[in-house]
């Protein structure tokens, strides 16, 4: 059956579980696949099976992350009736603790599935990677240390959606790690860690109360303000620094984005409302999937 012959109340049901998984910010999880698939695909070593498989995991684990938040951010009392951010499906009552528990173990588990068979192509690192990748996306939220809670959510993101989907991404492929799959997958991590970097700060007060000690809790929004202005500059500035390892011309075909990301920095200087921060922040993922997607043109032209 497909959602068009739904019935209301099943619709109701998937449209719950689609905002829980946060759309919105599922740009994150495809960038750096994209990132890694052009860089093995200038070195003529692309391969889709394992690209799919890389694209999979991303989502699954950004998905099942998603679902461990919203509903460790209800059991901790972090999503209250004061919560300026997007609606969450469990503390709006659209889907219930129970039910999310269960579907992030399903989301989860299917990402240990997909994980494994990666390991034909990558072996048994890629294994523990995603080992870990799996066991990070549910300790973000929850655990007697949460990632999140604790100021880490930065290092986080930047890690695991930058340095590690890229890299690894482009490993599964070509067999073996380069100095451009690095320097390509810290401009990605960067961005990807300003998605965050919205968020936190868009929250800070909720945040604050409820005990989550964030960067944007602990330095406020002009720390982050820096934080983001370098993040998007250093992005930009990894063209440039392909360009003068040998790539071509093409590669600053993802300077394009540049005037987006300073229009960025302004917004996030003005935002004030929750409404401004929400659409900063899908700005934020647009900016990161489009520079991706320009870069990986340029990166495959070389």
């Amino acid at each position: 059956m497909n959602i068009s012959e739904a019935t209301p109340r099943e619709s109701s049901k998937i449209s719950a579980w689609l905002l829980a998984a946060r759309p919105k910010t599922l740009p994150a999880g495809i960038a750096p696949v994209v990132l890694g698939s052009a860089l093995a695909a200038q070195e003529a070593v692309f391969s889709w099976v394992p690209a799919l498989l890389c694209l999979a995991f991303a989502l699954l684990v950004q998905i099942g992350c998603n679902y461990a938040n919203d509903y460790f951010d209800h059991k901790k009392g972090v999503d209250t009736k004061e919560r300026v951010g997007f609606k969450r499906a469990v503390a709006s009552g659209l889907i219930s603790p129970e039910s999310m528990m269960m579907g992030m173990v399903a989301v989860l588990t299917l990402a240990f599935i997909v994980g494994c068979s990666l390991v034909y192509y990558g072996g048994w690192s890629v294994f523990v990677v995603g080992l870990i990748s799996i066991a990070c996306a549910v300790l973000y939220t929850a655990g007697p240390y949460p990632i999140a809670y604790k100021g880490l959510g930065d290092i986080f993101v930047f890690i695991f959606f930058g340095l590690i989907a890229v890299m690894f991404t482009f490993y599964v492929q070509a067999g073996y790690f380069s100095m451009a799959s690095f320097w390509v997958a810290v401009g990605c991590g960067f961005l990807a860690a300003n998605i965050r970097i919205v968020n936190d700060v868009r929250d800070r007060k909720t945040d604050e109360k409820a005990g989550k000690k964030t960067w944007a809790v602990r330095y406020g929004k002009d720390f982050c303000f820096v934080q983001y202005l370098v993040g998007n500059g250093i992005a930009m500035g990894v063209p440039i620094t392909l360009l003068a390892m040998g790539f071509k011309l093409w590669v600053l075909l993802a300077v394009i984005a540049a005037p987006l990301s300073l229009h960025l920095c302004v917004q996030f200087l003005k935002a004030k409302s929750g409404e401004a921060y929400n659409k900063l922040l899908v700005q934020t993922a647009q900016l990161m999937l489009g520079y991706a997607v320009l870069l990986s043109i340029g990166i495959a032209l070389s």
